[in-house]
Formats: C-alpha cells, sequence, structure tokens
C-alpha cells in the first residue's frame, strides 16, 4: 500500500498536478485526479480556501499534498511559476483575470512551461456577458435549462444538491478537458488553455433531451415526461413508515414484472395509455403504502422489477451490493466513497485523507526540487 501522502500508483502516476486552492468543482476535479494516480500539490493559501469546514474532513482534498503560498507576496507568483514549470497540469478557479492580475496565468506559466495544461474552472466561463459576475451551482443550472427539468409539475423546481453543475458540468468536464490536452500535449509539445465552464457542461449533459425534444419526444415542462417524474412507472413513492421507494421500470418486461411484484397486474390501466397515467400512479402510490421500505425492498429483492429503496447517505454504505464491490470505503475515520472509475492494471485507491494546508512543503520542495518553498522560514 502506497504512503500517505505519496504520489500513487493509478492509471496517472507520475502525472504532476498543480491546483490553486478553491472551493467547489476545482478541488473535486484535484481530487479526481489525485485519485487516479496523479501527484496533485495543492497551492494553499495562507488563511484557508473560505469552506465552512474542518480541513480534517474535507475528503476532496484526499490523495493531495499542500504547500502554503502567499500569491500576494512578492515571492508569491515566483513559487507557483517553480511549480507549473515541474508540473503536467495547473488547474484554478479564479473569476476571469484574476489569476493573470496575480501573476499566475497561462502566458507566466506558459512561459516557464510550454507543454503546460492550463485548466480554468469557472461558472460562466472565461467570455461572454455574465463571465466577471458572481455565482454558485444553482445559477448555473437556472440558465441551462437543466434546473426547470428538475421537480414536480405544480411545485418550483428541486434543487440536486450541487451535483448536477458543480460536479457533473464542472469538475468532470474540466478533469476530460485537461487530460485530453494533456494527450495532445505529450503527442506536440504545445500545452493549451482548458476553458471549463460549468454553463457550458450541464447544457451538454442535456444533450439526449435536447434531441426527444426537437423529435415531438419530450415536453418543455417538468413532471410531464417519462424521465421526469411525469411517468407513473419512474418515480418515487411513499411506503408505510415514510421511507421511499424508487421505480424504473421503463421496459415491457420489466414493468410487467414490477406490476405483477406490487400486487396490481390485474387491475393496472395499459401502460402506454397516458391519459390513465394519472390513475396508474394513484394506484402504485396507495399499494406502495400498505408495506414499509424494508418489506417492499424484500418484495423486490433479486427482481428485475427494477426498483431500488432509497437509502440516505449514512445508508448507503451498509447496502450489500455497495458493500461487497467496496463501493464506499473508511479512512482516517471517515466513511467516504471510494476511487471510481476502477482499472484491471493501474489500481486505485485512497492513500491519504485530506491535504492539510502547508503540511507538505518541504516534501514537495525536495520531490519537486523546489528549494524555493522552503525560504523564509518553511513554509
Amino acid at each position: 500500500m502506497a504512503v500517505a501522502g505519496t504520489p500513487g500508483l493509478g492509471p496517472l502516476a507520475g502525472v504532476r498536478v498543480v491546483e490553486l486552492a478553491g472551493i467547489g468543482p476545482g478541488p473535486f476535479a484535484g481530487m479526481l485526479l489525485a485519485d487516479l494516480g496523479a501527484d496533485v500539490v495543492r497551492v494553499d493559501r495562507p488563511n484557508g480556501s473560505g469552506l465552512a469546514i474542518n480541513p480534517e474532513y474535507d475528503v476532496t482534498n484526499r490523495n493531495k499534498r499542500s504547500v502554503l503560498v502567499d500569491l500576494k507576496a512578492e515571492d508569491g507568483p515566483a513559487r507557483v511559476l517553480d511549480l507549473a514549470e515541474r508540473a503536467d497540469i495547473l488547474i484554478e478557479g479564479y473569476r476571469p483575470g484574476v489569476a493573470e492580475r496575480l501573476g499566475v496565468g497561462p502566458e507566466a506559466c506558459h512561459a516557464h512551461n510550454p507543454r503546460l495544461v492550463y485548466g480554468r474552472m469557472t461558472g460562466w466561463g472565461q467570455e461572454g456577458p455574465l463571465a466577471p459576475r458572481a455565482g454558485h451551482d444553482i445559477a448555473y443550472i437556472a440558465l441551462t435549462g437543466a434546473l426547470g427539468m428538475i421537480g414536480e409539475a405544480d411545485a418550483p423546481p428541486a434543487v440536486p444538491v450541487n451535483l448536477v453543475g458543480d460536479y457533473a458540468g464542472g469538475s468532470l468536464y474540466l478533469v476530460v478537458g485537461v487530460l485530453a490536452a494533456l494527450h495532445h500535449a505529450r503527442a506536440t509539445g504545445a500545452g493549451q488553455v482548458v476553458d471549463a465552464a460549468i454553463v457550458d457542461g450541464a447544457a451538454h449533459l442535456t444533450s439526449m433531451i435536447h434531441g426527444m425534444l426537437a423529435a415531438g419526444g419530450w415536453q418543455d415542462r417538468r413532471g410531464a415526461n417519462l424521465l421526469d417524474g411525469g411517468c407513473p412507472f419512474y418515480g418515487t413513492y411513499e411506503t408505510a413508515d415514510g421511507q421511499y421507494m424508487a421505480v424504473g421500470a421503463l421496459e415491457q418486461q420489466f414493468y410487467e414484472e414490477f406490476v405483477d411484484l406490487l400486487g396490481i397486474g390485474e387491475q393496472a390501466p395499459a401502460r402506454r395509455d397516458v391519459t390513465r397515467w394519472g390513475e396508474l400512479r394513484a394506484l402504485v402510490a396507495a399499494r406502495f403504502k400498505t408495506r414499509t421500505r424494508d418489506e417492499w425492498t424484500t418484495v423486490f429483492e433479486g427482481s428485475d422489477a427494477c426498483v431500488a429503496p432509497v437509502l440516505s447517505l449514512r445508508e448507503a454504505p451498509a447496502h450489500p451490493h455497495l458493500a461487497a464491490r467496496g463501493t464506499f470505503t473508511d479512512h482516517g475515520g471517515i466513511t467516504q466513497p471510494a476511487p471510481a472509475p476502477r482499472f484491471s492494471v493501474t489500481r486505485t485507491e485512497v492513500r491519504g485523507g485530506p491535504a492539510q494546508p502547508g503540511a507538505d512543503t518541504a516534501d514537495v520542495a525536495r520531490d519537486w526540487q523546489i528549494p524555493r518553498l522552503l525560504e523564509d522560514g518553511d513554509r
């Protein structure tokens, strides 16, 4: 097993990444790269990142190493440029123009390392009328149409935590982008800038729905379609104990098994008759209310009815399937998702807990051969 705080042995072993500390999608992208084996050095600020959580519990900083650099100090930018000179990838999440004003923008970094992939993570992107404005996940997905699709027809749009915007539309697209650019840099010797905007990624995620909309197979309103809760055999239902079951019996053979096990096979109206979906929903809802979530879980266990219990964050790790796969792991007393995806040869693991600000300065200075990091008091 690798020693905590050291580069990993996953598929990105040997790749060096500089992460300029921020909150939200940038750190998550850095965690994913670190989980895959990259040596991710997080450049923390002396006064912290602004995230209201004890750094010891911020698992998005696992598998990383941290150095402290005050970018507003006279020698701060030079320290970051030293790191950039030895890195393959740099990621930052400032508003457009901030990195340039701090002296660590793409032009300055590429002057030291022309092969560097410079990843920029923002909500609005590097250009456009809203580029200089502040924002958060909910606003980004609101403008792209993604938020408007989520929730019941007669209720306000449901807020999907920050998973759709920050992480799916932001972090994952940044990681895909910098790895694609790294492939290009290694083939050509030329680095480039990757502009990963959450609005672009979140919009891209709706590609299939736009196709369905154009084909007349999707209504431009929530709670009226096959995949947005409008369909009675694709949604959630309350059980007798106030818990919920999730139903996804879309295909005919799965639906037939679903209504049979639910005990409404003889009563259910034709599934294709949209005019009777309200009647079918009421029938399904009433039936689910007759038993507890655990009882229904037992009923559907081992079937192809595509029904599952809705579990909480604390319940999920104990589910037999997730436990058997090791989908969650415990490290340093924190239960957390294990690295994903999985590889048959270059296996990944949680090598170390959340990087503590500045704790790895000496090791990084040695491994990356940057003695300047240790000047003025071993920062």
